[in-house]
């Protein structure tokens, strides 16, 4: 039985290569404009597509669109169509992506302290 003091153990495929617990969060979160998706969604109750666009215009659709269905894939984002016409679809982060999106602000919070402290020099 391990103490308290020791870490936890990591996770191990058959094979034996064993894997961090952050590797499939980091993945996610790496990949280009997820942090940003991330903020801008949860700065809102819901969101539909081109809002998203709207407020990140320096990614493609086809970028945007990826990032979302790995999101919902991940159980980041919920993503809600009303049968209306012209249809709607909208998208909002779940309970996971808004915590997600709490542990991510400290560090959103840093980038711009250490953005801000560059042009004071």
């Amino acid at each position: 039985m391990a103490d308290a003091t020791s870490s936890p153990e990591p996770t191990c495929d058959v094979d034996g290569t064993c894997y961090c617990p952050l590797t499939g969060v980091i993945d996610t979160l790496s990949r280009k404009y997820a942090m940003q998706l991330v903020s801008i969604i949860g700065a809102h109750d819901s969101l539909r597509f081109a809002e998203i666009e709207a407020h990140l215009t320096s990614a493609s659709t086809s970028t945007i669109s990826k990032r979302l269905s790995e999101f919902e894939e991940a159980g980041l984002v919920s993503r809600t169509q009303y049968n209306e016409i012209p249809p709607r679809v909208e998208y909002a982060l779940t309970d996971d992506g808004r915590e997600v999106g709490d542990r991510l602000e400290p560090l959103l919070q840093w980038a711009e302290d250490q953005s801000s402290h560059g042009k004071e020099e």
